[in-house]
């Protein structure tokens, strides 16, 4: 068999599997957040955080939710590495230093997982399973909820009212992260990766000297590094270490992992606002661009050029043997079209178009499917710009599902996709302009480019993956790559709990005649086109100057 049948193999598997799971999660994750019920542990949980999980919240009140359990886990999770060589456990490790201490706070905080150390050479295990592992499960749990927020005011009409966060968040945890991962860390484990709390321990002769290795529990945290699309890996290897993912079934279940959730929450929405169409019609817009990106990325991956690929069978350079290209390609662009940021491969080795491939899809607002919550929320402002756009051609007033869009609801909207772009382009432009963080590029030119244009693109919007050429433990970029994450997480949920305050408080507009139809072809394929216009107006310049150049040279 080739390798791209094999390839073409696999993503089609990968398609079924996620079709066979989409309708069952999907409507399980619709009574989650629909349920009056609290069970017990769930009731142990408010009592101890005296939370009422019954209270409705407006949105500055759920907005404040959000911002307080976040600021406490930063400060928790700052406090614990700082911590580290006094608590047990630690495998002799010491304390984190300061800068970057901060940046692991804040990128696990804001569910980016971003890591600018060697994992396996850094944590000991109270700070990888009680501290990073534990912030995997409640970061993305407060992307879901913050999602279900913006659900319930398209659903919600004469009410300023959102659900509880508190009751949202616990929910989340428990309910639906929680089985999940149980389930999929057995499969890991049964698949070869590791689950214990050795130490350092010694693995045989390597160069004429001894390798160490230590051993923790990376089954269980790799699998709601995946689900969660978090991405923060237990060694420095991340997915490509085979104690994470050792078979090639293992890579394509973690694939799977990545993709589950943010696919299927398109049925959430569909069933808590009573139209399943309007469900698969986001669902068909996330479809066709991750199938266009996997694509694209597969044929500049196995395109040969030159006698090495030739040899090669396609760009080896920096992918795994026992994945190849293929799977090396679609597990690529699934975690650079989430907020996930784990790799298999190393994504400075791919071909330059590759590299730019992967800097579009986070730079797309990482929405097709995007990250747990946070890429249906992010494609739902997408899909409101798109309905103001043809009311715009129409000379009608915009509608999305029964709700006006009016002067108020295009400044949120405007104010959410301004704010990465800036982020990402502000910050590069500071570091290409100031002498020292030059110094931490492996390479020149525009390769060089794309090594910091990456890091920023990749901290901005939650990602967490990187180029790997580029020294980040620098007090500049543990800096200011730390401080793009927290305003890249927090600051657009300010304007999509603002937004749907905003939607629950009108009361729903009767459909006409006039009325465009958002679960139609025509609409998907206004919104795919509005999404690509607007990330190309606001990235090409800097796409040009990177991987565009540094493709067309090659």
């Amino acid at each position: 068999m080739s390798p791209v049948t094999a390839g073409v193999l696999q993503l089609l598997a990968l398609i079924a599997a996620l079709a066979l799971a989409y309708r069952p999660l999907g409507d399980h994750m619709a009574r989650v957040y629909s349920s009056e019920k609290h069970y017990g542990p769930e009731k142990w949980i408010y009592k101890a955080i005296g939370a009422n999980p019954s209270a409705e919240m407006r949105w500055p009140a759920y907005l404040r939710g959000v911002l307080a359990f976040s600021t406490v886990s930063v400060l928790f999770l700052y406090a614990l590495q700082r911590a580290q060589g006094i608590l047990p456990g630690s495998l002799g490790f010491s304390a984190i230093d300061p800068d970057q201490a901060f940046n692991t706070a804040a990128s696990f905080v804001a569910n980016t997982n971003w890591q600018s150390y060697y994992g396996e050479q850094a944590m000991g295990h109270v700070v990888q399973t009680g501290g990073l592992a534990v912030q995997n499960f409640v970061s993305a749990a407060v992307g879901m909820a913050v999602a279900v927020a913006l659900v319930r005011g398209f659903a919600r009409s004469r009410t300023g009212e959102l659900g509880n966060f508190w009751a949202d968040l616990v929910r989340g945890t428990v309910r639906i992260l929680l089985p999940l991962s149980v389930v999929g860390a057995l499969v890991l484990v049964a698949c070869g990766a590791i689950q214990n709390f050795a130490g350092i321990h010694e693995v045989g002769q390597f160069m004429g000297g001894t390798q160490q290795w230590n051993g923790g529990a990376v089954a269980s945290q790799e699998v709601i590094k995946e689900l969660g699309t978090n991405g923060g890996g237990y060694f420095n290897a991340n997915s490509a270490h085979p104690f994470e993912n050792p078979t090639p079934f293992s890579n394509l279940f973690e694939i799977f992992l990545i993709l589950l959730i943010p696919f299927a929450l398109t049925r959430t929405f569909g069933r808590m606002v009573g139209n399943l169409r309007q469900g698969y019609a986001i669902l068909a817009t996330m479809g066709l661009i991750w199938i266009g990106f996997t694509a694209l990325m597969m044929w500049t991956e196995f395109a040969h050029h030159g006698p090495a690929l030739q040899a090669a069978g396609g760009a080896m350079e920096g992918k795994e043997t026992r994945f190849g290209i293929g799977a090396s390609a679609i597990f690529s662009v699934a975690t650079t079209l989430t907020s996930t940021g784990a790799v298999n491969s190393f994504h400075s080795s791919y071909t330059g178009l590759g590299g730019g491939i992967q800097l579009l899809g986070m730079q797309l607002g990482e929405i097709a499917p995007g990250g747990v919550g946070s890429g249906l929320y992010g494609m739902l402002i997408m899909a409101i710009i798109a309905v103001f756009i043809a009311g715009l051609m129409v000379g009608r007033t915009p509608e999305y599902l029964g709700k006006k869009i009016g002067t108020q609801q295009i400044k949120l909207a405007a104010c959410y996709i301004l704010i990465t772009p800036a982020l990402v382009l502000c910050f590069t432009a500071a570091a290409m302009a100031l002498p020292t963080p030059g110094d931490s590029m492996a390479n020149p030119g525009a390769h060089g480019f794309s090594e910091i244009l990456y890091a920023y693109t990749s901290g901005a919007n939650n990602n967490g993956s990187a180029f790997a050429g580029l020294n980040a433990d620098t007090q500049w970029f543990n800096s200011t790559i730390g401080i793009a994450m927290l305003l890249g997480r927090f600051l657009p949920m300010v304007f999509v709990l603002a937004l749907a305050g905003s939607l629950a408080e009108q009361k729903p507009v009767p459909e006409t005649a006039g009325t465009l139809r958002t679960d139609k072809p025509l609409y998907a394929g206004l919104l795919v086109g509005t999404i690509v216009i607007i990330t190309g107006l606001t990235y090409f310049p800097a796409l040009a100057l990177g991987p565009l150049a540094e493709g067309l040279a090659s």
